[in-house]
């Protein structure tokens, strides 16, 4: 029987909330491993935690996935989450393709407008490289179906397994349409990548949203 994960909606769930679950997080103690999302929400949590003198020197810090161009390019997630925080003191694991991810103490996603999380896409090209194919949680070469205009290119991400190797996972999102689409996949619609989150086997999951 498939062990289905606790899915709880966070109150609240706006920005600052967030903002509060990753100061705990770095302030939990020892060495720490988190997996950011992209985007511009990131950036608004970072800006909200710059004032509290949180000591970043244990923490891990690597992305969900990413766009395939440089650092210095305005798509780069890494670029923008390294901008933020790379004088805090925080060690950074870059996305490399095919290799062997380690377990993460939270685990932060996002959620498209299609139910896409990270770069899992409801269709899309997984990417095969020679060499041999890493069993397990692992970073995979993905492109989506079709390439979304404002974002036109090919995609690094964790794998399924890398993501679900977490203690736990927060999914942020925002808007009406978001959460009524997360209220589908939780009522059993299985169309959507994020439904294998929060219906499949896996560790808990906290939603954190707001209009």
């Amino acid at each position: 029987m498939t062990r289905r994960p606790p899915v709880i909606w966070a109150e609240p769930g706006d920005a600052a909330a967030v903002a509060a679950r990753i100061e705990a997080e770095v302030r939990g103690g020892g060495a720490k491993r988190i997996a950011f999302t992209g985007g511009s929400t990131p950036l608004k949590v970072l800006a909200l935690l710059a004032d509290r003198a949180l000591d970043w020197s244990g923490v891990t810090i690597a992305l969900t996935d990413d766009r395939r161009v440089p650092d210095d390019h305005p798509a780069s997630n890494f670029g923008k989450i390294h901008a933020a925080l790379g004088g805090s003191g925080a060690k950074f694991e870059r996305l490399e393709e095919g290799a062997p991810v380690a377990p993460f103490d939270l685990v932060w996603l996002g959620m498209g407008e299609d139910g896409h999380v990270a770069s899992i896409f409801p269709h899309m090209q997984t990417v095969l490289r020679p060499g041999p194919t890493v069993p397990g949680p692992t970073v995979i070469a993905t492109t989506p179906i079709p390439l979304p205009p404002e974002a036109p290119f090919d995609r690094l991400t964790l794998n399924k397994k890398a993501l679900k190797a977490s203690r736990e996972i927060i999914l942020v999102v925002t808007g009406a349409a978001k959460r009524a689409l997360i209220e589908r996949a939780l009522a059993g619609d299985d169309a959507y990548p994020v439904s294998d989150f929060l219906r499949g086997d896996g560790p808990p999951v906290t939603i954190y949203w707001s209009e």
